[in-house]
């Protein structure tokens, strides 16, 4: 059975936004910045976010949004973020919502830099797995095989560990989180919010046109991710302590791969490989939980 949804809206992120119809991006939007609440600030590089969020002195968002470039979405959180301490306003909290490129690419250096002093944000990745407004070339968060603009006979290389590589920061809070699940997403907002120091979260955003999937398909293709265990939700505190939400897989890779235009041309020995290596991310994953 599926889930009751106990997320309430609160009126922090308005309709009459610019996404695509269906995108997931958009309501894991509405539910973070419902869950954090009037007493933030965005920082936003640019991204789908930032297209989503619109520009000055229009805004999807009922809470401050300052733009910043694409590779100082950290520094930038962390400058009003101190400016704010600076005013007294400790408890504002302050969001830095980007993307893959932003994040895993061009913004890593800036994160890093944040993350080893422990700035305290609460950074969001809305992770769609590639340069998907600027015509959705691969980023190193594309997965192995995936056919992008710019490898059409599909990426080579692996995905980047994201949390591993924060984890080795050891800052206070790192998760994963899927629009498939939105109680789970609220939980770990609150969580995050509720910590002092650098806190990540990393979001699945199924992209409908650089994915390839039908409009009304994201929430089911977020799901698969993570009931084939591709995309498993989990959280790490402080860097060492592992904690798994979804402790089943129920379904084959092949499930979730069937659903994307961007894995057509692979073959069952490619699918085979896939699946071979989410068994051995999830057992590597089962074993740091212990």
């Amino acid at each position: 059975m599926m889930e009751t949804i106990e997320y309430t809206d609160r009126g922090q992120f308005f309709s009459g936004h610019v996404a695509c119809a269906g995108c997931v991006e958009a309501l894991s939007l509405r539910v973070i910045l419902n869950t954090v609440g009037k007493d933030a600030v965005a920082v936003v590089p640019p991204s789908c976010t930032a297209v989503i969020c619109g520009s000055y002195p229009h805004s999807a968002a009922n809470i401050p949004v300052f733009h910043t470039t694409l590779e100082s979405g950290a520094a930038s959180a962390s400058g009003v973020k101190r400016a704010l301490v600076a005013q007294g306003k400790n408890d504002t909290t302050v969001l830095c919502l980007a993307g893959d490129g932003g994040t895993y690419d061009i913004g890593l250096q800036a994160l890093s830099s944040a993350a080893e002093r422990n700035e305290d944000i609460l950074y969001v990745c809305f992770d769609n797995e590639g340069y998907m407004n600027t015509g959705g070339q691969k980023s190193s968060s594309t997965p192995l095989s995936a056919v992008t603009g710019s490898t059409p006979a599909g990426k080579t290389t692996r995905k980047k560990n994201m949390v591993e590589i924060l984890a080795a920061h050891r800052i206070p809070y790192i998760a994963t989180a899927s629009p498939s699940d939105l109680n789970d997403m609220e939980a770990k907002v609150k969580k995050a919010k509720g910590l002092r120091g650098t806190k990540v979260l990393i979001v699945l955003i199924p992209c409908l046109p650089g994915w390839g999937v039908a409009d009304n398909s994201a929430v089911k293709v977020a799901r698969l991710a993570v009931e084939t265990g591709v995309f498993p939700l989990f959280e790490v505190e402080g860097g060492i302590d592992y904690k798994m939400n979804v402790t089943t897989r129920s379904r084959p890779v092949q499930e979730y791969l069937s659903t994307q235009k961007r894995y057509k041309h692979l073959t069952a020995e490619n699918i085979a490989t896939l699946q071979a290596d989410v068994d051995d991310d999830w057992q590597r994953l089962v074993n740091r939980c212990g």
